[in-house]
């Protein structure tokens, strides 16, 4: 693996493992996400369908982690992912609707995209 596909490949699974360790409890949060961020979540099948979704991509993330290059194409579709929370939790928190807890997420999110986004011009194509 050449220097540039090893910083995507290292990016990628940085942020899989992340994903995977911040998303896969809040199967088992939705009751405790009321209380501490209330009102209670009113669409459970909101909540639980972004979830899924969201950790669905923490496995994309693992499989172009494997080989940065041959997945290259789908590297800018990973940049959406995260601009999907980022920007609307910018936003949210700007009007005053969203947790500052939740805004750290959202910038976390947020930086991982321009590491994704490094990761693609570091990525020489196929």
């Amino acid at each position: 693996m050449t220097q540039p596909t090893r910083f995507a490949s290292r990016v990628y699974t940085g942020a899989a493992i992340y994903g995977i360790l911040v998303l896969a409890p809040q199967y088992f949060m939705e009751g405790r996400i009321g209380r501490d961020y209330p009102p209670a979540i009113t669409h459970p099948e909101h909540f639980y369908g972004f979830v899924g979704v969201a950790l669905v991509f923490q496995f994309v993330f693992l499989l172009i982690a494997r080989d940065p290059q041959r997945y290259r194409a789908l590297i800018p579709l990973t940049w959406l992912e995260k601009l999907a929370f980022g920007l609307p939790a910018l936003v949210l928190f700007q009007q005053g609707r969203l947790a500052p807890e939740v805004l750290a997420a959202g910038l976390i999110d947020l930086f991982l995209c321009v590491l994704f986004v490094m990761a693609y011009r570091r990525t020489p194509p196929t």
